[in-house]
């Protein structure tokens, strides 16, 4: 029987987004699923004020925060398609009480409604405006802001929202794909030539970009450093990313190259996806027990936060703190930072990463760049189950194992509580609009991912 699909429109998408979506982003930005995660957080003790480590830009001399408070994934009110503004003033104040100074956004994160809730926070503080830097991006990925009347607005909104007269750092948004997409983005329209005046002007502070992508494009828009000086460049890196980005997903650049060629133009490095979408908070088992072992008292993640921070050439951090507890944790880890010795370095980039290398995971981290889906599939909260039935170590694989049986009806019923069957992968028609009309940052071939992990889950329910 043929199977009837409705599409969706955005605001349809948006009611519809519910307890899926929050709970994908939630696991994504380290929400803990483990019985010796939670202790990190039951354990955890308040961090000291005064303590913060920073990091001077040397462009302008700004003395920047280790931690970056991204603000991509904010609390939202329980039941609710509501951001949670009372939450996030709260934790916006905690953040800058305890010594937090640099809070990135942009147009396009939590459906559009980040600046908004990050402007409101800020302001009740414009008295110290001077003392925080507030990042934000031009994301002109949809055609309607690719013209310079397009693309001028949405810098003019930002302002608007943010509440703000000048922007600390401003970046263009996950370059990367391939040239041409820059040129039509920044370069025929006239906006690098507009942000250049912005920045002479003072309404820019600092112009950078943020990449996502291949190569050759990284190269390229880097060789443009004498023209455009660049004052800084936001990267991937973590310990899985510094030498594996490549063999996570074909295309993408390792992060130990992506900082090395910062480093030699004298180019700062802010740092995106620390725990690459929360998989390095919510790691299997062994690490645990090995990580544990050596810092029993620390957290999971804290592993993460001292390895993106400890290179000298990185000026900030980011974090997209959904909850207090991921703040207080990751304040713990900067407050003062501990660099991560020789020997623990190569711990986590070689042994450990190598170990986790061989499994399969799908590289998402949750971003919602792919939706609305128009025919209704959560596609970051399917991943994100598969990824961490995978991480805990209960996706079902071999028939022949006295656990099967069990791990076969946990996973089917766990995917059933996690995402409405209307939204779950056999309703992807692969129309494609998912990797044609958006941007994944980790260049997942999403319609493939669908496909493999339905026909696992069709797997799965024959052998009932």
């Amino acid at each position: 029987m043929e199977k009837k699909h409705n599409k969706i429109d955005r605001r349809s998408f948006l009611k519809m987004l519910g307890m899926g979506g929050a709970a994908a982003l939630a696991a994504c930005a380290g929400k803990k699923t483990t019985d010796t995660a939670a202790d990190d957080y039951k354990n955890q003790v308040e961090p000291p004020v005064g303590k913060m480590t920073y990091r001077t830009n040397p462009t302008t001399g700004d003395k920047v925060s280790l931690l970056g408070y991204g603000m991509m994934r904010l609390p939202m009110i329980e039941g609710t398609e509501d951001f949670d503004q009372e939450m996030i003033n709260r934790q916006v104040d905690y953040a800058l009480e305890h010594g937090v100074n640099y809070f990135d956004t942009s147009p396009v994160y939590c459906r559009g409604l980040s600046e908004r809730c990050t402007g409101i926070a800020l302001a009740r503080h414009k008295d110290k405006r001077k003392d925080f830097f507030v990042a934000t991006k031009l994301s002109n990925f949809s055609p309607d802001f690719q013209s310079a009347e397009g693309a001028k607005k949405m810098y003019h909104d930002s302002m608007s929202e943010l509440q703000v007269d000048y922007i600390d750092y401003y970046l263009l948004h996950a370059i990367g794909g391939s040239m041409e997409e820059y040129d039509k983005r920044y370069v025929d329209n006239g906006i690098m030539d507009f942000l250049m005046a912005e920045r002479e002007a003072g309404r820019i502070r600092n112009l950078g970009f943020s990449f996502h992508g291949r190569q050759d494009v990284f190269d390229e828009v880097l060789a443009m450093h004498d023209k455009y000086h660049w004052d800084f460049v936001q990267i991937e890196l973590n310990w899985l990313d510094w030498n594996y980005a490549n063999e996570i997903n074909d295309g993408n650049v390792d992060a130990s190259y992506l900082y090395a060629e910062l480093q030699k133009k004298g180019i700062p490095a802010v740092i995106m996806e620390p725990l690459l979408g929360g998989r390095l908070a919510n790691v299997p088992q062994y690490v645990v027990s090995e990580l544990k072992q050596r810092e029993p008292e620390k957290s999971i993640a804290s592993w993460a936060f001292r390895y993106a921070g400890t290179p000298d050439g990185v000026l900030t951090v980011l974090s997209g703190m959904t909850f207090m507890e991921h703040l207080k944790d990751n304040l713990l880890s900067y407050c003062p930072l501990t660099p991560l010795t020789e020997e623990e370095q190569q711990l986590l980039d070689t042994k450990i990463a190598h170990q986790m290398m061989e499994e399969e995971f799908i590289p998402c981290n949750a971003c919602q760049y792919c939706m609305p889906c128009p025919y209704g599939i959560d596609i970051p909260a399917i991943f994100t189950h598969y990824n961490k039935m995978k991480t805990e170590g209960r996706l079902p694989s071999d028939k022949g194992s006295a656990e099967y049986r069990h791990q076969r009806r946990e996973y089917l019923i766990s995917l059933d509580r996690a995402i409405e069957r209307e939204r779950q992968p056999d309703h992807c028609i692969k129309c494609g609009r998912c990797i044609s009309e958006k941007h994944c940052p980790q260049n997942i071939r999403i319609p493939a991912e669908l496909d493999r992990i339905n026909k696992f889950i069709e797997e799965l329910k024959r052998d009932a």
